[in-house]
Order: structure tokens, then C-alpha cells, then sequence
């Protein structure tokens, strides 16, 4: 990304895909691209701090606008402190706005909004489903691809869908937690199910809930015990819970980070110090487009922010998707592209700076969905030993759910793992008590 041929004389300094004003911005935002913001330096000719930004508001362009121009806002101020990062972005191609275009985009916004509309109507929405497979070789991230095998989806009843698949292995067997998402409450909890190599040994049952929505288990061992880091950010905090009973039994042993929104909290160990990053939103801007780093000597804390926060703004290869992978001496980190709009691909990219003074990162390959994982979005990739998981879109007919429902209550169609989740009902609390 160049900035040669910024005239010196203009008064600005910031750039929407290398043009300067705010019209630059829209025509991007027209476009339905996400504009690459640049903080430029006329007098030097040189490139400050970048940013790519995302909104989180479908089809509303003037939401989408006041989080690119509230963004450029916090950029210029990071470039002024020497916070701002300057990474390499791709620029959009759009062409300059007039009233047709303009036109164009307000009726083809009204038809998709009328689209959306009958979509709730008839269906539960946004729907999500996880894949999983026996992966005894090369995995996602080797092969740069899907698998030629393809995924085997989680079967669910329709009234609830899995997301966030977060597999592990302990003392030999191995068992998957999702986030379990019940449409008739409205909100999430942390579920598990045990796995063979044939598949799901039950349907996932719930070990974690709160009186606000959880999502992204992220679980790990350390020092021989079980510990899970949850999304919560409708709470506004990250917490740190501990397995007194594995799989269930969690207790909350300490609040991570307070008085924060945070998606996606990823912990990884590097030398003697662990690092936890996630995306931030801050001022009603987006949940994926801002990645903040924190360290701590233990996964208990005390977590300290990175100095240059947000390390990164960039809402194609922002928000984590799963743990990361240390490959050949090179950390590799999923992460989301939410360019075409939440979870709508997966990125892998290269760390390839990470120390108290900065980060950088590469994306080197971009997965989308397709024949071998159907549907309209590639979320979430995770793996432990011999299972390996992803999720992304599904469809779920109201009437559907409701006719299966019935007839699982009239006893028919058999034991299955279809059946098992409709005689669940609505998950309201966890499995088993949890201590405070």
C-alpha cells in the first residue's frame, strides 16, 4: 500500500482507500466495503497509522458511517500518542458516489431489509451449526484448506444451534464445548459433549450459565487443572473459571478484566509470560474490528494492557477464531473476516511481532465456505488430538422446529441426538449447581 502522489499541499491528512474526505468514505460504505482509513503525514509523505473498520448495524448506512468517522477520530488520536499501527491494508476499488448510485443503494437497502424481515418472520436467525471430523493427519491449518472429507455437521433440534466448537482432550478422552444457543430464552450457555471417534456420545449438556449470554468457551489445561475463559461481554467483563468437577463443576476464580465489551478472549503462553487478546468495542462502534492485548505472568493475573491499544483495527483480520497454533517456530493465529460482514470467512495469519512495545501480524490464507463446508459463513477453527471443529451458518424453519419438537414429546422417531435435544426444552441453568 503506497501513499506516492498525496498532493503537499492539501490541508488534511487522513485517507478513506486513498482518497481524502468523509465522501471518500461513503462512496466505500456504498459500495459495502469496508474503507481502509490512512493517517497520513503530507509534509513527510508518510504513512502513520492504518486502520480498516467495521459495523456491526446491517443495512444501516449512517451507523456504519459514524463508527468509520468515530474511529478515524481514536486513530488520529493513537498516531499523535505514537500508538497507531501501520499495518499494510488492501484498498477498495469503489467508484465516486452520485445521486444514482446513491438511489441504487437506498432501494436495494429496502429490498434486503424487507428479505431480512420475512426471513425472521419464517425462520430463527442468525442460526449456526458446528462441523467436526477425524483428523489422525494434516489439519485445517497445514493443508490451507478444507478437508477433501468434508465436515460432519452436530445435528440439532432447530429450537436450539451450537457455535464456537472448542474440542479437548482430557486424561484421554475427548470432549467438545460449544456455545448452546436456546432461541426460546434468548441468550447462550456453555455446553459439552463427550466424542468418540464415531461422533457425539450425547447430545451437549449445559455446565456454565449466567444471567447474561456466554459464548467462546475457551478452555485450557495449566499446572494439571481445567480452566475455561468464556465470553462474556454483555456482562462487560472477562472472567476466569476453574473445573472443580470436570466437565462441570466450574468455579469463578478471578475477573480477568473489568468495565470492558470484549468478543472473543484467546490465552496463549510465549516464554515465561502469558498474553490474552480479544476485540474491544468501545462508543457503539463495532464488536470485531479492534484487537487488544494484555499480559500477565499466570492465567489468574494481574492482566496488564498493552500500551499500544488497540494493537490492531482491521475488521478483516481482527477478532479471534479459535486458538492459536505454533507451527514450524511460527505462531499462527485464526482470526475473523468480517469484511462481508460477522464471521462471514476465516483468515490464518502469521505473528510475526509480539513483544511489549508492539504487534504485527500477516493474513496468508483466507477460507471461505463452499462445497466441502456449505452455507454463507466459515466462523470458528478449532482442534485437540484427533478432533477437529469449525461452525458457520445454518437455516432454521420455525415450523420445522416445531413439528420435530412435537413429535419427540409424542415419542416418535427414535433415540437420536435430534431427539435427545428436543426433549431438553429450553436451557435455563446449568447442568449441575455451581458454587459462587
Amino acid at each position: 500500500m503506497g501513499i506516492r502522489g498525496v498532493p503537499a499541499t492539501h490541508g488534511g491528512f487522513e485517507t478513506y482507500d486513498g482518497a481524502f474526505g468523509e465522501a471518500a468514505a461513503l462512496d466505500a460504505l456504498l459500495g459495502e466495503a469496508s474503507p481502509a482509513i490512512e493517517i497520513i503525514d503530507v509534509a513527510a509523505n508518510r504513512l502513520i497509522a492504518s486502520a480498516r473498520v467495521g459495523c456491526d448495524m446491517a443495512g444501516s448506512l449512517r451507523a456504519a458511517l459514524e463508527n468509520v468517522l468515530s474511529q478515524t477520530g481514536a486513530l488520529i488520536a493513537a498516531a499523535v500518542a505514537g500508538r497507531g499501527s501501520s499495518s499494510a491494508l488492501e484498498r477498495a476499488a469503489v467508484p465516486r458516489a452520485g445521486c444514482l448510485r446513491v438511489a441504487r443503494f437506498v432501494s436495494a437497502e429496502l429490498a434486503r431489509g424487507l428479505r431480512r424481515r420475512l426471513y425472521h418472520i419464517t425462520h430463527y436467525a442468525p442460526h449456526w451449526r458446528v462441523g467436526w471430523r477425524v483428523a489422525d493427519g494434516p489439519d485445517v491449518i497445514d493443508l490451507r484448506a478444507h478437508p477433501a472429507t468434508g465436515w460432519t455437521d452436530l445435528p440439532d433440534d432447530g429450537f436450539h444451534f451450537c457455535a464456537d466448537p472448542f474440542p479437548f482432550i482430557w486424561r484421554g478422552r475427548a470432549f467438545l464445548f460449544v456455545e448452546d444457543y436456546d432461541h426460546r430464552v434468548g441468550r447462550g450457555v456453555i455446553s459439552v459433549a463427550e466424542f468418540d471417534r464415531s461422533g457425539p456420545r450425547s447430545a451437549p449438556q449445559p455446565v456454565l450459565s449466567a444471567a447474561t449470554h456466554l459464548s467462546y468457551p475457551f478452555v485450557f489445561e495449566h499446572e494439571g487443572e481445567v480452566w475455561m475463559v468464556p465470553e462474556s461481554g454483555a456482562a462487560r467483563c472477562i472472567d476466569l473459571f476453574r473445573a472443580e468437577n470436570f466437565p462441570f463443576g466450574w468455579r469463578c476464580e478471578a475477573r480477568l478484566v473489568a468495565d470492558v465489551v470484549a468478543s472473543d478472549a484467546t490465552l496463549f503462553r510465549r516464554g515465561d509470560l502469558w498474553w490474552m487478546m480479544a476485540t474491544v468495542r468501545a462508543d457503539g462502534g463495532s464488536f470485531s474490528d479492534s484487537l487488544h492485548l494484555w499480559s500477565a505472568p499466570r492465567p489468574q493475573g494481574p492482566w496488564t494492557p498493552h500500551r499500544r491499544n488497540p494493537v490492531l483495527i482491521d475488521a478483516g483480520a481482527a477478532r479471534p477464531a479459535g486458538r492459536m497454533v505454533e507451527r514450524g517456530g511460527r505462531l499462527i493465529r485464526p482470526v475473523q473476516d468480517c469484511r462481508a460482514g460477522y464471521g462471514a470467512a476465516l483468515a490464518l495469519a502469521v505473528v510475526t511481532r509480539l513483544d511489549a512495545q508492539g504487534f504485527e501480524q500477516r493474513v496468508e490464507t483466507i477460507l471461505r465456505p463452499g462445497p466441502l463446508w456449505p452455507g454463507r459463513r466459515l466462523h470458528t477453527l478449532n482442534r485437540a488430538g484427533w478432533l477437529e471443529c469449525v461452525d458457520g451458518s445454518a437455516h432454521s424453519l420455525k415450523a420445522a422446529a416445531l413439528w420435530r419438537g412435537a413429535r419427540a414429546r409424542r415419542g416418535g422417531g427414535g433415540a437420536s441426538l435430534r431427539l435427545d435435544f428436543a426433549r431438553r426444552g429450553p436451557v435455563r441453568s446449568a447442568a449441575r449447581p455451581l458454587r459462587e
